[in-house]
């Protein structure tokens, strides 16, 4: 094609994988999520969030996605491995072996968000939600095919227009985002068929 100016590095740039991205990864896979997620989640979920239930946001990071549920009424249980300012620190989720009266909402390191997803579903009761704001590509993969026959999400939420993640909790080093996100929300013994919301 004579007229492509681009190179391969475009071609992944613009896809969002992350391998082939122009920039390096943060280390620790802190990529804040914009508090209008949070909006978009408690308006437009079919299951309606219920104040009086708390919610434990586990990569709460610098505190993007508590404050706004805070602000909206929730009752909101703070933590994160690392010390980024806000919440309770060094708590390893993934390790922990307590249970969990209430719902988890958060936005996990990709790297591990299949790891997030099962250690949540495991440690909540029959009825709670885990919501997860992760890639659309998350739907992909054999490993989390078998995760998503085992354990359907209730509700696919897709964000018709681009919601960014701040590398290093920065909305500002970049315009825009050639990544779309959805919310994942499972609730603890479903097992029918998952509802796409598009949103936005």
């Amino acid at each position: 094609m004579s007229d492509w100016t681009g190179n391969e590095q475009t071609v992944f740039a613009t896809l969002g994988a992350s391998s082939h991205a122009k920039e390096d990864r943060e280390e620790n896979d802190f990529y804040a999520t914009d508090p209008k997620a949070i909006d978009m989640l408690v308006n437009d979920c079919p299951y309606h969030l219920s104040e009086n239930t708390p919610i434990w946001e586990p990569c709460c990071g610098q505190g993007h996605m508590s404050k706004r549920l805070i602000e909206l009424g929730f009752t909101v249980q703070s933590s994160d491995l690392i010390d980024r300012g806000y919440g309770d620190v060094g708590i390893d989720f993934l390790s922990t072996l307590d249970k969990w009266r209430g719902n988890i909402i958060t936005n996990p390191p990709y790297k591990l968000a299949k790891e997030f997803v099962e250690k949540s579903l495991e440690i909540i009761p029959n009825g709670r939600f885990v919501a997860m704001f992760l890639k659309l590509q998350f739907l992909e993969g054999k490993a989390r095919k078998k995760m998503f026959l085992m354990n359907p999400p209730r509700f696919l939420m897709v964000s018709s227009s681009r919601i960014l993640c701040g590398k290093n909790g920065d909305f500002n080093y970049e315009q825009g985002s050639a990544v779309a996100y959805a919310w994942y929300v499972w609730e603890k013994g479903y097992r029918g068929r998952t509802e796409i919301v598009w949103c936005n």
